[in-house]
């Protein structure tokens, strides 16, 4: 009998089939009919997810094979997709807030005309079908396809609004930077399946293709992996890209941290990790970035004034959590936290919408304040993602922070140290925001103040609901201290990924570790409280300016690469290819106008002229024959 999961290529097909729709019907779809194809196709797909997600719970795992991909040689690599506990998790993941977020924009977006309107949904479908081919893909190479399209949606998406200059700019160097991490992916697709003759995940982690692979191949390839995985997940060195995303609108922003672009370096890892478990020194590298990077981007937050931005790098740090987590072998951690920050993340990106909605498109925290007697829905639902971040007990990110933190604990006392006070930077810029934003006195202008209002239900219920996924979410994988079942998400993991190796800790000292955390935690919001309750802006000096200038790390890079680059290509354009290139072209150009012009001799007419070259065309063959060729 053929397994029933056959059918799960509809998943990707419904998103396809409304880009195709909305993209090409453009011209002639009304926005309301671009608005129910362009969210209805997303929530076909999450239907089908979360069927698939039942039967993947009730043990029915498959990899569907559909066609040979590319055949040549030996080398046969199938079109296929594996659907198990671990693309299952994710399916829902980018379906469901997906689709939230489709209905936020068929709201956030209205001011569009219709084609524009059109464009963006079409845009929106092909991101979430791009993505579900990337968690879907059954071997390296499919992932890839979907990789390459999820960086290609992001262009399209961030750049938009593609009259202003800037914002093109900002899709171009999202663009240029994730195709630096491709090629390390590319390259290590090709190192395996150089050595193993396969990319499917089933045959790669089979025990005859991991014997083929020797410790140095394994290190490498798996280094190559994580340079992928940096670019699209905005890792050290390759994380700028991810706040100067913000150029697009602001559910564009949600998709991309919440729900596809920066999750897919994570899932990543944790689909390749039998191979990462092997590599002892590729984790330490990956746990030591991902810490520097969570350090780094809290660090630049706490300074940031444009709201999003602060989301932005919020991102950026709880990405390297994540990392922290995979680097450690805690893989279902790592995917806990994915789920987690997929919810409350959408809904802060959201929130901001609806507040920089409210604010006739200011997105200034130190021109807002006062704003939660105004727009009370948006307040309290981003006051719940706030607390979700910031880990406050019982909400979401409470228990999967934790679950990272224990295992850090574990495994290395100095990162866990660190880690700790990632969490208390984090319980402090998010404060600082929430209060600047929501409270103290009005600081817009008159105009915005008049203006002020609640967004429309489009755009309030989902916040409402990604609001009550932020605080139940972290129910699904409790701590051990809440029993030895609690952890249902690591169970339900445990085909796909291995269970965290974690050294096991007593309950008591369990207890400690999260009062520990919660204390600090607590102390950093108190501190915020106290400092921006009452704000008046002042220009930043020192430190403080360093960190509003995000270390310059932006101006690093382009002291030491892109104006280097720059006039390297400056010099190609004006010196090699004006006097070299166009030199041997135009010669050549102009040898052959010569030669031409010579032969053209030849066809003069003169029957006298060809008789004569006829006679001296014998007596030259007669020479041959006779004197040379012998």
């Amino acid at each position: 009998m053929q397994n029933v999961l056959q059918i799960a290529w509809l998943i990707p097909f419904f998103p396809l089939l409304g880009f195709l729709i909305t993209g090409l019907g453009r011209n002639k779809l009304s926005k309301g009919m671009t608005g129910i194809i362009g969210s209805g196709v997303i929530f076909i797909s999450l239907l089908l997810s979360v069927w698939v997600f039942m039967q993947v719970k009730g043990g029915n795992a498959h990899d569907a094979y559909y066609f040979d991909f590319i055949k040549a040689g030996s080398i046969n690599i199938p079109f296929e997709f594996r659907i198990d506990a671990l693309s299952s998790l994710f399916l829902l993941i980018i379906t469901g807030v997906g689709f939230l977020i489709h209905v936020y924009s068929t709201a956030y977006m209205h001011e569009e005309n219709s084609s524009h309107y059109a464009r963006y949904f079409s845009y929106l479908n092909l991101f979430v079908f791009s993505m579900l081919l990337l968690v879907m893909g059954g071997n390296y190479v499919v992932m890839f396809i979907g990789w390459e399209g999820v960086g290609l949606c992001s262009y399209l998406l961030i750049g938009y609004w593609f009259k202003n200059i800037n914002y093109t700019a900002a899709a171009n160097k999202a663009f240029i930077m994730n195709r630096i991490g491709d090629l390390g992916f590319l390259i290590a697709i090709f190192w395996l399946i150089s050595k193993t003759g396969t990319a499917s995940f089933t045959e790669v982690f089979s025990a005859k293709s991991l014997e083929a692979l020797s410790q140095t191949d394994i290190t490498v390839i798996t280094l190559l992996l994580f340079v992928g995985a940096t670019g699209k997940s905005a890792q050290i060195p390759l994380y700028t890209w991810l706040p100067d995303a913000m150029a697009g609108p602001t559910p564009v922003s949600a998709l991309i941290h919440a729900a596809t672009m920066v999750t897919a370096g994570i899932y990543m890892i944790a689909r390749s990790n039998i191979l990462y478990s092997m590599a002892p020194v590729t984790q330490n590298v990956v746990a030591y970035i991902g810490l520097a990077t969570a350090l780094l981007a809290a660090t630049i937050a706490l300074k940031q004034n444009d709201i999003k931005k602060v989301l932005a790098y919020s991102t950026v740090s709880q990405l390297g959590y994540m990392f922290i987590a995979l680097g450690m072998g805690a893989y279902s951690a790592a995917v806990f936290h994915v789920m987690t920050h997929a919810f409350f993340k959408a809904l802060l990106f959201l929130g901001a919408g609806s507040v920089i909605h409210a604010m006739s498109g200011e997105q200034d925290i130190r021109n807002m304040g006062g704003l939660s007697k105004k727009i009370k829905t948006t307040y309290f639902t981003f006051l719940v993602g706030t607390l979700a971040i910031a880990g406050f007990p019982f909400f979401s990110g409470f228990f999967s922070k934790d679950a990272i933190l224990l295992a850090t604990y574990g495994h290395n006392k100095t990162i866990y140290a660190f880690a700790l006070l990632g969490a208390m930077l984090t319980g402090f810029y998010m404060f600082r925001l929430l209060l600047l934003t929501f409270h103290g006195s009005f600081r817009g202008t008159e105009e915005q103040k008049h203006h002020l209002h609640e967004s429309p239900a489009a755009m309030t219920v989902p916040l409402i609901i990604l609001a009550i996924l932020s605080f139940a979410g972290g129910f699904i994988e409790l701590p051990a201290v809440f029993g030895e079942t609690a952890n249902r998400l690591t169970q339900f993991l445990f085909s796909a990924v291995p269970l965290n190796t974690v050294h096991h800790v007593s309950h008591s000292m369990e207890w400690a570790l999260m009062g520990l955390a919660t204390g600090l935690v607590l102390v950093a919001v108190l501190f915020a409280y106290f400092k921006y309750r009452k704000y008046s802006a002042t220009e930043e000096k020192g430190l403080g300016k360093v960190l509003e200038n995000k270390w310059y790390v932006d101006e690093l890079y382009d002291s030491i690469i892109v104006k280097p680059l720059n006039k390297l290509a400056d010099f190609f354009d004006k010196v090699f290819e004006s006097q070299v290139v166009d030199w041997i072209v135009n010669g050549a150009g102009k040898a052959v106008n010569y030669g031409s012009r010579q032969l053209r001799l030849l066809q003069s007419g003169h029957v006298g002229s060809y008789i004569l070259l006829m006679v001296i065309s014998m007596l030259l063959i007669f020479a041959w024959q006779f004197f040379i060729r012998k």
